[in-house]
């Protein structure tokens, strides 16, 4: 991997102060908070491992597919029918067999006459369903951007720890963008790790419908595409991404400073901390926030054997977890 193994400040890479800093800042002491509505939120929590949450009615109702007109066999099963199936695989962390399994339980206790998917048709229909978007928000939305790996879960890892052989494994990289006002992940894309975070800001930003008031994310974006592409879709949206300890203000910083120029200036006169406080760029640690509550929920590895199936299990536990947070979210005060 290039940069292995060298200081990002190295690479021209911005380095946050409270990063760079982090070993001579033992002495300060960590924020305290208190939750405000504990009750309502443990309420929220236990009905995350409710199964009427999961199973609707509404998929009861539409569980039978709507004929096909054109040529070729019927499907059986709607697209909401698979979503619901693959959704209980992924909150619960089940195998496909598992999964047929727990959905003819479910059928069998309801009492209802609905016939259960198969785990091969779970796989092949994972292949090509579409799953529902994020719903926009009534607002503006402002986004928070970042990445992570995932890795691929398989016969590898167990052949690895059977035989103690040293095998090349191989991952998946997960963007996402996060609504900073309700926590919820508005896009997301999939791609091998060999792609760079800032080619997938056009397609992060196709998937959110509504207007973008800002947009946020850490160093690795401070490309001029970046800017462009957010400029092409949203004009008016702020684009707060800090500058590259090598960066140098543009031609026309003097008679049109650009957006990236007055980051620059407020660095070089008040300090990253300050610019860091004035431009609302703390406000990422949510997004940071998101692809660990992803990784403790639905897990850090993928379990799908082909892309496009890869691509559907993420759609699916992204449309778990928004949906977890309409159930309730913590709010908290500061104590110290």
């Amino acid at each position: 991997m290039r940069g292995a193994g060298v200081p990002r400040h190295c690479l021209g890479w911005v380095v946050v102060p409270f990063k760079a800093n982090a070993e001579r800042r033992h002495h300060i002491p960590k924020q305290r908070h208190r939750a405000t509505n504990s009750a309502a939120y443990d309420a929220a929590l236990r009905q995350r491992g409710s199964l009427t949450v999961w199973f609707t009615d509404a998929a009861i109702v539409a569980w039978k597919a709507e004929p096909r007109t054109t040529r070729g066999g019927q499907p059986r099963y709607s697209g909401l029918a698979i979503a619901t199936a693959l959704t209980l695989r992924t909150v619960f962390r089940l195998a496909l067999r598992q999964t047929e399994g727990l959905i003819g339980s479910i059928i069998a206790l309801l009492g209802l006459d609905l016939a259960v998917p198969d785990h091969t048709t779970l796989s092949r229909r994972a292949e090509s369903l579409d799953v529902v978007r994020p719903r926009p928000g009534s607002g503006p939305v402002h986004l928070l951007v970042d990445s992570t790996g995932l890795k691929l879960c398989g016969s590898g890892e167990w052949l690895l720890e059977k035989h103690g052989t040293k095998t090349r494994r191989d991952w998946r990289k997960l963007h996402i963008a996060v609504d900073a006002d309700t926590g919820q992940i508005a896009a997301a894309a999939l791609t091998t790790s060999d792609v760079d975070d800032a080619s997938q800001v056009g397609a992060l930003l196709d998937q959110v419908d509504g207007p973008v008031a800002s947009f946020t994310a850490d160093g690795v974006y401070d490309q001029d595409g970046v800017h462009g592409q957010v400029a092409a879709r949203h004009p008016e949206a702020a684009v707060i991404v800090p500058p590259r300890s090598s960066a140098v203000p543009s031609d026309t910083a003097q008679t049109a400073p650009t957006m990236r120029d007055r980051h620059l200036q407020i660095i070089a006169e008040r300090g990253h901390m300050a610019w860091q406080k004035a431009s609302g760029y703390n406000w990422r640690t949510l997004v940071e926030a998101d692809i660990s509550r992803f990784k403790r929920v639905i897990g850090n590895g993928l379990r799908s054997r082909t892309d496009r199936r890869r691509a559907t299990e993420v759609a699916i536990a992204v449309d778990a977890l928004n949906r977890m947070l309409e159930l309730g979210r913590p709010e908290y005060v500061r104590l110290a």
